[in-house]
Parts: C-alpha cells; sequence; structure tokens
C-alpha cells in the first residue's frame, strides 16, 4: 500500500511540474515571437472618438503603447484629405466605411486612398502607432517595450500594408483614434456588426482651452477647418469661432444621442471622458477607460502614464502635436492665464449649451478667470453617466 501511494504523489508530482513547464514556455514565447492571430470575433474595438487639440494624442497614446493594442491615429485624414473640396456630411459614409475594414485588419480599402506605390508610411501619423514599430510588422521594439517614434520612422518605414494587416490579426485590441466624426448615427452600422464588439470612448475638453491650444498651431487646421463649415465663406475673423462652435454642437450631438435617447445596440458601449478629469487623476481616469474596453493596467504602463502627465511646465508651442512628458493639470488650466477676456466670452456665447451639459463653469470676468483658486470643472456625479458593460472580460492573447 505504501508503494502504491508513492506512485500516486509522484504521478501527482509530474503533473504540476509538467503544468508548470508549460505555463512558463507559453510566457517565454510570448516574449520572443508573436501571439497566434486573434480572431475577429475575439477582438475588442475602440473607437476614441474627439475633436482637434482635445487631448486625443496623449489618449491614444496611453492606448497605443499597451502591450495588447493595435493602434492607428485618425485614419479618416485620408478620406478629408482626398474629398476636400466637399462637407462633412458628405465624408460620413466613406469614413464609417473604411473604420469598418480597419477594425477587420482589412486595409485593401486604404488604396482608393494612397499613391499607386504605398507602404506603411503612406499612412497618416503612422510612426505614433507602436505596433508599426514592432514585430511583426518591424524588428525595432519589443511588444513589451515603449516605442520611440523618431527612430520607428527611420527603421520601420518600408512594411508594406500586407505586413500592417499581419501584425493587426494578432492583438487583441484594434484602437482607432478619430476627430472627424460629428454626429454618431453614421456609426451604428458598426454598433450592429456582429464582427465587431465595439466600444466608444467619447473625450472632450474644455472649449476656452480648445481655443488656446488651436491658436498655436492654427495653420494646421485650415483644410480642416473648411470641411467643417461645409466650405462656406466665412470672414476670416470668425472662422475659429465658428468651427468651435460646430465643435460644441457636435459634443452635444454625440453625448445626447448617447445618453438620452440611446438605440438598445449602444448599451454598454458608450463612455464619455473630459480631459480636466484625466489631467488631475490620469492613472484613475485611464484605468477605468481600460477596465471598460478590457484591457489591464500593467505596472509598467502606469509608471509611463505617471511620467507623461506628471513633467514640468506646459511646453512649447513647437511641441504642439508631440506626446512629452508634460505637467497636465497645468496644461488644462493654461488658457486662463493666456486667453484674454475677450475671447473667453466670444468663445462661452458660441458654447454656452455644451459647457453647461458637458460640465464646465462659465467665467463672468477677467478676475474671475485668473484666479486658478476657483474650479471651474462641476464635479463629475452631477453631470456624468456612461451605459458601462456588466461584466468586462479581459481578454488575452495566449
Amino acid at each position: 500500500m505504501s508503494g502504491c501511494k508513492l506512485n500516486l504523489s509522484t504521478v501527482f508530482l509530474l503533473v504540476i511540474l509538467q503544468g508548470a513547464a508549460v505555463v512558463l514556455f507559453c510566457g517565454w514565447y510570448v516574449q520572443l515571437g508573436p501571439c497566434s492571430v486573434i480572431h475577429s470575433n475575439h477582438k475588442v474595438h475602440v473607437l476614441l472618438l474627439s475633436s482637434w487639440r482635445s487631448g486625443s494624442s496623449l489618449l491614444g497614446q496611453v492606448f497605443s503603447q499597451h502591450p495588447s493594442v493595435f493602434y492607428l491615429m485618425e485614419p479618416a485624414w485620408h478620406v478629408w484629405t482626398k474629398l476636400k473640396k466637399t462637407g462633412a456630411p458628405a465624408h460620413r459614409m466613406a469614413v464609417r466605411d473604411l473604420l469598418q475594414s480597419l477594425f477587420q485588419c482589412d486595409f485593401s480599402v486604404m488604396e482608393a486612398y494612397l499613391p499607386e506605390k504605398h507602404n506603411v508610411s503612406s499612412l497618416f501619423m503612422w510612426s505614433q502607432s507602436r505596433a508599426l514599430c514592432s514585430p511583426p510588422a518591424c524588428p525595432l521594439t519589443p511588444r513589451t517595450q515603449f516605442s520611440n517614434q523618431t527612430q520607428c520612422y527611420e527603421v520601420c518605414k518600408g512594411t508594406s500594408l500586407k505586413g500592417v494587416e499581419e501584425a493587426c490579426g494578432t492583438y487583441s485590441h484594434v484602437v482607432l483614434k478619430e476627430v472627424r466624426f460629428l454626429e454618431l448615427e453614421s456609426l451604428y452600422p458598426l454598433l450592429q456588426d456582429p464582427n465587431l464588439d465595439l466600444r466608444i470612448i467619447h473625450l472632450v475638453r474644455d472649449p476656452r482651452a480648445v481655443m488656446r491650444s488651436r491658436e498655436e498651431s492654427a495653420s494646421s487646421f485650415e483644410s480642416d477647418n473648411a470641411v467643417v463649415l461645409d466650405q462656406s465663406h466665412v470672414p476670416a475673423g470668425e472662422v475659429q469661432y465658428q468651427v468651435l462652435q460646430e465643435i460644441c454642437r457636435s459634443h452635444m450631438r454625440i453625448n445626447e444621442r448617447a445618453i438620452l435617447k440611446p438605440p438598445p445596440f449602444l448599451k454598454g458601449r458608450y463612455k464619455m471622458v473630459r480631459y480636466e478629469d484625466m489631467a488631475r487623476d490620469p492613472l484613475g481616469e485611464i484605468f477605468s477607460m481600460y477596465e471598460f474596453v478590457g484591457l489591464e493596467m500593467t505596472r509598467q504602463m502606469g509608471d509611463w502614464i505617471y511620467n507623461v502627465t506628471h513633467g514640468k511646465g506646459k511646453g512649447f508651442p513647437e511641441d504642439a502635436f508631440k506626446i512629452i512628458s508634460r505637467n497636465a493639470v497645468e496644461v488644462s488650466q493654461a488658457w486662463r492665464t493666456m486667453l484674454p477676456y475677450s475671447k473667453v466670452k466670444h468663445i462661452q456665447e458660441v458654447c454656452k449649451e455644451a459647457m453647461s451639459l458637458l460640465g464646465y463653469k462659465m467665467v463672468n470676468s477677467e478676475k474671475e478667470q485668473k484666479r486658478l483658486d476657483i474650479d471651474l470643472l462641476v464635479p463629475q456625479e452631477q453631470y456624468q453617466f456612461s451605459w458601462l458593460p456588466t461584466k468586462t472580460e479581459h481578454r488575452r492573447k495566449c
């Protein structure tokens, strides 16, 4: 009997050791080689929906640098550039169809917007994507490390679109960042597509801060401004205000549609985030967003988020489109000391309803504007609502 017990114990021990070896081997394989292709039905698809100069580039990098994410920045830029002589409504279906294909890692749709001879470097701001700097797209940056945009641009620019497609297929999450959607209805077919598990994170920002940021790089928005204004002839001095008014209206349309009259298929798919809340509590807000889409907050990502949001100062105008370490709270408050009150008053007039809906308080004098001890954010619980999933699954690639 004692011999029998010894044999059973030995077998049990061997089974445990074998299981441990398999786990260790899988972990080793993940580090040294790409995981297997993730079937589209097991992917999570995330649309970061925002507007120009609202902190969306930072939010994009919060997702791009995550090892489980395949990220693209503003693919609709190609549509708006190709069809720039028309207004935004004429672009809706083309942009929607583009995103629907890209979410499923089908890049053949891009050929209509790219030069005849093209590769990854033909994609707008492609080097902002850590996935396009990492295997299998490019050997430069291991998936577990953070990418360097300058190095990636030099080393990885020859990757073919076929290589981009193959890389996209190996990630559990496909994240697209867009600033060129001014309403929610054109996204309904994507939300109802059985091949997509689409989540929408709607990032908004105080329009007074948006104006200050846009002024630093105004010439970069001339083409987009014309599309937003439907190619209308607007006096030069009023262009920025009318564009901002349209942006404010779009945020209202999107939020009200998602909150007040949400269709059944939107339940569990929409979350609104204010840039200012993210600046004040970056780890808490981003953890909540990760949880919403089924991503894990790693210690490495937490350290990166803290460092990039707790730098010194507001940065310089020449760094407007770069993700560098800044003091996020100072950035969010910069408009209060830099914008003249006359402009602030005009912005408040054109965006009054949106500011009320999204939780931004008005200032009634220059003195009040410059008193940084006065909090101009309405507390979240007084306005915030999102349809949250009842149970978020944390999907893993291996």
